[in-house]
């Protein structure tokens, strides 16, 4: 059984709803030891203490912070519990804002945690919830997590609420420092429309139980042949396109992208005279433009 991380209240105007926060994700991946690379040991990370010249065990250590040079204080969990600070157990709500995420900022994203209200505030859950859907709205809100205050959207998500908490502005790095020429950069019209029908045969629902992690399987049969003694399979690796056959490579990905569907009993997205007049349009931005005269006095 699900074991919660958290337990606290949301809390906006003079509404209180007690829930429990638990993580909504968890690592996969394959894991790999540390070993002592002469002898292929695994290796042991200890807590050492210079000052007894000794390992001691975790439950000896305490949290502290440095004041002075080489001069600490020690937090405990009861002194952590007595910050006069609302988010310390609530979920404060501090605006509504358009479930777009470009509208707050809401793109870089931390952690995801499942909400699971208390029985006796059910009832302001789901009223809370149904409001954020029916308005298409998105809670802004605050919460203390792992000693630190965090910024965190509030949203419906399926017969519960999601909470992910956010990177607060100056966690977030500039892009001026990258090259990023956008406005320089000159499409053909042939190249938009066959990017458009690229991007159309290519759309649909998506459904996550579709994916699967594939480098981990793919990791996994590297690890399996070395273990059995063999050499992996050689792999393919992908060349980026070059400026001058990117409209060759569009037509091409369409064409691909409209067999798998065909294959899969998929219905079309575009027709196929859409395709030729694609194409049409295409050899016309290609064709070469007739030369002006210039006017004499």
């Amino acid at each position: 059984m699900a074991r919660s991380m958290w337990r606290g209240a949301i809390q906006f105007g003079l509404v209180t709803i007690p829930v429990k926060l638990y993580l909504a994700t968890e690592q996969g991946g394959i894991g790999f030891n540390m070993l002592h690379a002469t002898c292929l040991n695994r290796i042991q990370m200890k807590i050492y203490c210079p000052y007894h010249d000794e390992v001691v065990p975790r439950s000896e250590t305490v949290r502290g912070y440095e004041y002075a040079k080489g001069r600490y204080v020690v937090v405990t969990e009861e002194d952590v519990d007595q910050i006069p600070l609302a988010t310390l157990r609530a979920i404060e709500i501090e605006l509504f804002v358009d479930a777009r995420r470009e509208a707050h900022g809401a793109q870089f994203v931390k952690q995801a945690y499942y909400l699971e209200p208390e029985s006796i505030g059910r009832k302001a859950f789901y009223l809370l919830k149904r409001v954020l859907a029916d308005e298409g709205k998105t809670a802004i809100c605050k919460i203390v997590l792992k000693d630190r205050e965090q910024l965190a959207a509030l949203n419906p998500f399926s017969s519960t609420m999601l909470l992910t908490t956010l990177h607060w502005p100056d966690e977030v790095r500039s892009i001026e420092e990258l090259a990023l020429p956008e406005e320089e950069i000159q499409f053909k019209p042939g190249e938009v429309a066959m990017a458009e029908q690229l991007v159309a045969s290519m759309t649909g629902d998506f459904s996550a139980d579709a994916y699967r992690d594939d480098y981990r399987q793919a990791l996994m049969a590297v690890i399996e042949a070395k273990v059995a003694g063999e050499a992996p399979e050689p792999i393919h690796r992908v060349e980026p396109t070059q400026i001058g056959d990117l409209m060759a490579a569009l037509e091409a990905s369409v064409a691909a992208a409209r067999e798998a569907r065909r294959e899969a009993g998929a219905e079309e997205v575009a027709t196929e005279p859409q395709v030729a007049e694609v194409a049409e349009v295409a050899e016309v931005a290609e064709a070469p433009r007739p030369q002006r005269r210039r006017k004499t006095a």
